[in-house]
């Protein structure tokens, strides 16, 4: 896995890796959002919405444990073992957005997860257990989680996307 030395990287990784898929959705008409192709295993508004519910969950763990809240990773009501419901649940969700905005619903939840990178001290970004909902057996401190919940899947779910239209358009 990829690593950082200080935050600056990562949101630089952030932001280009997420240019570069986005840039992807770029002439893909809305009409075709739920394009479902045999090779490919999300349609462009599936790929969108997953995307959009894990930084979602991130920020909202986040969110949870500053407001004193109970933290529930990966979400309330789902177990890891079970992370093919809790993809059901993000293309449930954002079903009836359009291409357009599910791009700038994503845009949003990519400038609050940088602007969370950047108000978090080094200490909590880059040391593991200085957050309950980032403790986990692994000792992952919190710009792994960061990490493999944009950089990684933009970067994969780019060539994902690229592979629909090639099949589509």
């Amino acid at each position: 896995m990829q690593s950082y030395s200080n935050k600056d990287e990562l949101i630089q990784a952030i932001q280009t890796s997420y240019q570069k898929y986005i840039e992807e959705f770029k002439n893909i008409p809305n009409d075709l959002k739920d394009k479902r192709v045999e090779t490919v295993d999300r349609t462009p508004a599936e790929n969108l919405a997953y995307q959009i519910g894990w930084i979602t969950a991130l920020l909202n763990w986040e969110n949870d444990e500053m407001a004193g809240k109970e933290v529930f990773v990966p979400a309330k009501g789902y177990k890891w073992n079970n992370l093919g419901g809790l993809y059901q649940s993000f293309y449930q969700t954002y079903s009836d957005h359009s291409l357009p905005e599910l791009i700038d619903l994503l845009t949003l939840r990519v400038t609050e997860l940088c602007n969370l990178v950047e108000k978090l001290p080094a200490d909590i970004l880059f040391e593991p257990n200085h957050r309950r909902w980032a403790t986990t057996n692994a000792q992952w401190p919190v710009w792994k989680w960061v990490h493999i919940n944009s950089v990684a899947p933009f970067k994969t779910f780019r060539t994902k996307i690229r592979k629909w239209k090639k099949a589509v358009i």
